[in-house]
């Protein structure tokens, strides 16, 4: 029998390909524990998706993707606190394993998508699939190389950090509530802070926001997502009908980890 990680991590990537449009059998792995407790989550999630019709085709995957949220914000706070915060926004957010001194090649591998989260966490990357990577392979990403991140990046305080990421809840041009003005406003920053909890108390943060540069403590749930100004570290190509014109990132950086949080404009 796998361990309950690898089979969660099986079945995760089974739905994510059938969600993909892929036509895959389910891995035997994971099969031979569909007798397990009901009220376990593995062999809940296989019940829901063996009780999916196949056809059409089209509302087989919308099951399946709905199903692959739930499994995903089931599967630990983490998660669920990423599913609230950003699954409804244009934002890239992974995690990588620090491997290097210089944590900036962690960074463009988590960029890059050439590294998986060591923990077996959610992933929100809506460019995962999009046939632009195939110009431009870190899409929307174009990053400067490692050796000029200090001239593209700024130390943060922890408590900006935490602003810095809730106002990746927002949306650029048209949003009627910022954070700040939220109802809910204390329930975003709750789960901000689980997300950031991840990296530990002796985390260090970094933006590309240019505000930054002048106040490692910057207020940005006060300015407002609108409000930022970056170096940029997206790509200026034209590609499948997206022009980018402004990003906010934040970089989470402990020893054992690099987190990387960005939020894209595009029109």
């Amino acid at each position: 029998m796998p361990t309950d990680r690898t089979a969660l991590d099986l079945l995760d990537a089974h739905l994510e390909a059938l969600w993909d449009g892929a036509d895959v059998a389910l891995p035997q792995e994971v099969a031979a524990r569909a007798g397990e407790g009901p009220g376990e989550l593995l062999p809940w999630a296989l019940g829901r998706l063996l009780s999916f019709p196949r056809a059409p085709e089209d509302a087989f995957r919308r099951e399946v993707g709905g199903l692959l949220a739930e499994f995903r914000g089931r599967r630990c706070p983490w998660n669920a606190s990423a599913l609230r915060l950003l699954d409804d926004v244009y934002v890239f957010a992974a995690t990588g394993s620090r491997r290097h001194e210089d944590w900036a090649h962690d960074v463009l591998a988590v960029m890059h998508r050439t590294v998986p989260d060591p923990r077996g966490w959610i992933r929100l990357d809506p460019d995962r699939r999009n046939t632009a990577r195939h110009s431009v392979p870190a899409y929307p990403f174009a990053p400067p190389a490692a050796a000029q991140f200090p001239d593209h990046l700024h130390p943060l305080e922890p408590r900006a950090a935490v602003a810095a990421l809730a106002v990746m809840t927002e949306e650029w041009q048209t949003e009627p509530a910022p954070v700040r003005s939220r109802p809910d406003r204390d329930a975003v920053l709750a789960d901000v802070r689980t997300l950031l909890d991840r990296y530990g108390p002796t985390a260090r943060y970094w933006t590309n926001a240019s505000a930054a540069a002048a106040d490692p403590a910057q207020d940005f749930v006060a300015a407002g997502l609108q409000g930022t100004r970056s170096h940029g570290f997206l790509t200026s190509e034209y590609l499948n009908g997206l022009d980018f014109f402004g990003d906010l990132g934040l970089i989470a950086v402990n020893d054992e980890e690099v987190g990387v949080f960005w939020s894209f404009a595009a029109c």
